[in-house]
C-alpha cells in the first residue's frame, strides 16, 4: 500500500538552463530543472501539499541531477521509470525585458512514457491527479497515459486537473481542441491561460467559463496576465486583481499558480483565499528568473499576502 498523497502529476522533466542576461551574451547558466507539470508538483509541494511525480528520466549524471533534487525537495518520485533517450533540455535568457527560450526536447526520455509504466495503485492513492495538453503531445503513448489515467481517476473517485497548455508545440487548434476533446468528459477542473489557449475560440474569461460549463465542467481557473485570476463554480465567479510588480520571467507562472491553487483548495481554504494566495505565489515567482527555482514558499506567500491583502 503507498502513503496517502495529496496530488500527482504526469508530465516531463527538463534541464533548465537560466541566465539574466541574453542568450548571445550570455557566458553562464544557472542549472535547475523545469517542466509544466513538474512546476504544478513543486508549486503544490512548496505550499504545503504532499505530491508525486510521474515521468522517465534517462539515467545519466543530469538524471541524477534530477532525482536528486527531487528528493532533496520532499517530492515523490518513486515511480519516476528510465529511459535510454536524452533528458530534454532548455535555456532561458532576458533580452530587454522580453524572455528568449531554447528548447533541446526532440524524443525525449519523458515521450517513451506508457501505460505500462502506471501502476494504477499509486493513482488511487491521491487525492487529486494533473496532466496538461503538451504532456498529450509529446508521444501517442503519453497522449494514451493521460487518457487511461484520467478514466482510472474518475472511476475511483480521484479529482481530475487538466491545463490545455499547447504552448511549444506544433499543434494547430484543430489538433489541440481533438486532445481536449478526449479528456474533457473526465475532469473536474480546467486551468487556462488566455496567452496560451489554442483550444477556444474567445479571449473572454466570461465566456471561457460559460463554455465550460456547457461542457458540464464546473469548475474553472482562468490566468490573465498583468490582468489577473477568475475562479468559477458553475455561475458563481470570484476575480482577483494583480497588484502592481515587476515582472522579470513569465516561464511557470501559470504552472505556479495551478499548483498553489490546487494545494490550498486540498487544504480546505476558502476560494477566495486560495485565489489570494495563488496570485500572490504568481506574482512572487514571475518577479524572479528562472520557471520553478523562483516558486516561493508557503511562508514567504503567506507574508506578502499580509501586505498586499490587508
Amino acid at each position: 500500500m503507498y502513503s496517502s498523497l495529496d496530488i500527482i502529476t504526469i508530465g516531463e522533466s527538463l534541464i533548465e538552463f537560466s541566465s539574466e542576461k541574453s542568450l548571445v551574451c550570455a557566458d553562464s547558466f544557472n542549472k535547475y530543472y523545469g517542466g509544466d507539470t513538474l512546476a504544478v508538483a513543486i508549486s503544490a509541494l512548496r505550499s504545503g501539499s504532499k505530491v508525486g511525480y510521474i515521468t522517465k528520466v534517462k539515467n545519466d549524471g543530469f538524471g541524477e541531477f534530477l532525482l536528486d533534487s527531487w528528493q532533496a525537495e520532499g517530492l515523490d518520485s518513486g515511480q519516476v521509470r528510465f529511459s535510454e533517450l536524452q533528458n530534454g533540455i532548455y535555456f532561458s535568457g532576458q533580452n530587454n525585458g522580453k524572455v528568449e527560450m531554447q528548447f533541446y526536447r526532440k524524443k525525449t526520455a519523458a515521450s517513451t512514457l506508457s501505460v505500462d509504466d502506471i501502476d494504477f495503485d499509486y493513482i488511487k492513492s491521491a487525492k487529486f491527479i494533473f496532466a496538461t495538453g503538451f504532456v498529450q503531445s509529446l508521444s501517442l503513448s503519453c497522449r494514451e497515459v493521460v487518457k487511461e489515467v484520467f478514466k482510472f481517476a474518475k472511476e475511483n473517485g480521484v479529482a481530475i486537473g487538466y491545463y490545455p497548455n499547447f504552448r511549444h508545440t506544433d499543434l494547430t487548434p484543430d489538433g489541440a481542441k481533438e486532445l481536449f476533446d478526449e479528456v474533457k468528459d473526465y475532469l473536474d477542473i480546467v486551468f487556462i491561460n488566455i496567452k496560451d489557449n489554442l483550444v477556444f475560440d474567445t479571449e473572454s474569461p466570461d465566456k471561457l467559463i460559460e463554455n465550460l460549463a456547457d461542457m458540464q465542467i464546473d469548475n474553472s481557473l482562468i490566468i490573465q496576465n498583468g490582468v489577473g485570476i477568475w475562479s468559477a463554480h458553475r455561475t458563481d465567479t470570484l476575480f482577483v486583481k494583480m497588484h502592481d510588480f515587476d515582472p522579470k520571467d513569465y516561464t511557470g507562472y501559470t504552472s505556479a499558480i495551478i499548483g498553489s491553487f490546487i494545494s490550498s483548495r486540498l487544504k480546505g481554504m476558502p476560494r477566495i483565499e486560495a485565489l489570494k494566495y495563488a496570485n500572490t505565489l504568481g506574482m512572487l515567482q514571475a518577479s524572479k528568473v528562472g520557471a520553478i527555482r523562483s516558486i516561493p514558499c508557503e511562508n514567504d506567500v503567506l507574508e506578502a499576502m499580509k501586505r498586499l491583502y490587508v
